[in-house]
């Protein structure tokens, strides 16, 4: 039996689990077993041939870079190639990619030399961060770009979903005026459609209109909430718009 071999038989237990946590059942756990075997340990074998989970984590480095900048472009119609570009980055990387290697309990997993083990190699970001490239890239050499895409959607929605949420309870009326003057060199209209109730109470409902085109309605105890409400709002259906008619 090959150490390849070998190492699948002694660890079928973590790899097993590592399979049920991805939601992800490779058909050869090869792939699996490369995606967790740092340099360190596959230089210590010495004559023994074994990857290491370099050339996997290229592969899922990249495999991340088109998945997610899809899930943004998707989740963010309308946002400009500098923007998305900027968001990606804030998702992939170190710190982002070590936390969803610690979800998926590759810390325990990873075979590491005994130089690297001694030296607390388990909770270090840049090995951990690695091993979650390497684990894409592993799904991606498996069962090609598709289960890898979902994959990483899975993992990434939850951050993309804050993020968006961020976004919209950032200014989005300066958002909304950017959208729309670098497509159309025009700014949208905010008005007063009605203001109700007693003066401690006050509610005021304020309607965002772009070309003619009614974009959302919001109602809040201010005119300025409410208008940055009804921007929020129409951010996320300004895409739907067909303004050129």
């Amino acid at each position: 039996m090959d150490l390849t071999a070998l190492l699948i038989k002694d660890h079928a237990a973590p790899l097993a689990t590592l399979e049920e946590r991805l939601g992800y059942r490779f058909a050869g756990e090869v792939h699996l077993l490369t995606a967790l075997i740092h340099s360190s340990f596959a230089f210590e074998q010495g004559r023994k041939p074994l990857a290491d989970n370099e050339v996997l984590e290229f592969l899922g480095d990249a495999v991340l870079d088109l998945a997610v900048g899809n899930a943004l472009f998707e989740a963010f119609p309308g946002v400009n190639e500098g923007d998305l570009t900027r968001m990606r980055a804030a998702l992939v990387n170190e710190g982002s990619l070590a936390d969803l290697a610690r979800v998926l309990g590759l810390q325990d997993a990873l075979l590491l030399g005994k130089g690297e083990e001694a030296t607390g190699g388990r909770a270090k970001p840049s090995i951990l961060s690695c091993a979650y490239e390497a684990i894409i890239g592993a799904v991606f050499v498996d069962g090609g770009y598709e289960s890898a895409r979902a994959l990483a959607e899975r993992q990434f929605a939850p951050l993309i979903a804050r993020g968006r949420q961020s976004m919209l309870q950032g200014d989005a009326k300066s958002r909304l005026q950017e959208l729309a003057q670098q497509r159309f060199n025009e700014a949208p209209v905010y008005g007063l459609e009605k203001a109700e109730g007693p003066d401690h109470a006050r509610l005021f409902t304020v309607s965002a209109r772009f070309r003619g085109q009614m974009l959302a309605m919001a109602t809040a105890s201010s005119k300025k909430e409410a208008e940055q409400r009804a921007a929020a709002a129409a951010l996320e259906n300004f895409a739907n718009f067909d303004f050129d008619a």
